[in-house]
């Protein structure tokens, strides 16, 4: 416990150019009704639909998807050894952990599945008890030792990427700015919770980032920063990662929270399903460049919400509601600011 709260006071600090955390922003405030309500009922959903093997079924089923889905429960403060949902953290892990290869580390069908899968790792670490994790108390690894093989893993596929990022298999030799956000967030709560994860890894990626970020805060998808079609969630991404690599010193950082706080309502997507990927990362890209924009953008996406959940608690999406509650769950976290890496 005392390392979970030095961690949750260390991790993702501003450099000190940045701006310190407001008073008003810390851990611990009250949380608005709309929130709790919304969050409550996606939790039910969550943990009805969750099956025995500790996954949530959905066209992209799988390690990613079920990291979601933990992260969404430890975000709600219940307690993840004794709470009311920790049996259903336990199982989820256990699916994680059980589907990673390993001698790769690999958390397949792809490296999505294996940042957000990692990313959940991370997390679940140093606060979730092993001892309990598997039936009698045997199970293929541990949670620390799942995230290092991971972590391995995700470091062994961009040491043979010519770009410095990640692409949906771990053999690639191209990247994205989508997956290699996924991943390296991932790599970055690894690193916050005391996992060795070497710097030129960081900054190779970051690295990647700044090349594919144009002067205007338009990110890229592949290739370069020239031609560029606006995407809200790359802009996010992008923006993301600046703030968790603490490199909020940089141009592209500023540009980014810059052309974000210039679009507050714009989604730069037609679709509501593409949204909750974009409204995902915009969340955090928000609160950790601008906290007064978060308020204002939050308080606009909580009635849009409210609007949207179905009377089972869940969030409509094509690649099916388990996927579309935990992204829309995890959007709305934020207002928790329970989870590690939701820390400013």
């Amino acid at each position: 416990m005392a390392r979970t709260l030095t961690v949750a006071l260390v991790l993702l600090c501003p450099l000190a150019h940045a701006t310190g955390q407001e008073p008003n922003v810390q851990v611990g405030q009250a949380v608005p009704r709309d929130v709790r309500e919304i969050y409550d009922k996606g939790l039910q959903y969550l943990a009805k639909t969750q099956t025995e093997r500790g996954d949530w079924p959905g066209v992209h089923a799988g390690p990613g998807v079920t990291g979601m889905g933990v992260m969404v429960f430890l975000a709600s403060g219940e307690d993840p050894n004794f709470g009311l949902y920790s049996n259903n953290v336990r199982r989820a892990l256990r699916s994680i952990i059980g589907a990673q290869d390993g001698t790769t580390g690999y958390l397949g069908p792809s490296m999505y599945h294996h940042g957000f899968a990692m990313l959940a790792l991370a997390e679940s670490y140093g606060v979730v008890d092993d001892r309990q994790l598997w039936p009698n108390g045997k199970g293929p690894r541990s949670v620390a030792a799942a995230l290092e093989l991971a972590v391995r893993g995700a470091i062994t596929s961009q040491r043979r990427n010519r770009f410095g990022g990640w692409r949906y298999s771990p053999q690639a030799t191209d990247a994205d700015t989508s997956v290699s956000g996924a991943v390296l967030v991932g790599l970055l709560a690894a690193r916050n919770a005391g996992i060795e994860v070497p710097d030129d890894a960081i900054d190779r990626a970051v690295s990647y980032y700044t090349q594919m970020t144009s002067p205007s805060g338009n990110v890229a998808y592949t290739g370069s920063a020239g031609g560029l079609q606006e995407s809200m969630a790359r802009i996010s991404i992008a923006s993301l990662v600046y703030s968790l690599a603490r490199r909020k010193d940089l141009p592209q950082f500023r540009a980014t929270v810059r052309y974000l706080v210039d679009s507050l309502e714009s989604t730069g997507a037609a679709k509501f399903n593409l949204e909750l990927y974009q409204h995902y990362y915009k969340a955090q890209a928000l609160y950790q460049g601008d906290v007064e924009a978060w308020r204002r953008w939050n308080t606009y996406i909580l009635r849009k919400f409210k609007a949207a959940q179905q009377p089972d608690g869940s969030f409509p999406c094509q690649y099916g509601p388990a996927l579309g509650t935990s992204l829309t769950l995890l959007t709305v976290a934020v207002n928790y600011r329970l989870l590690p890496i939701y820390e400013r």
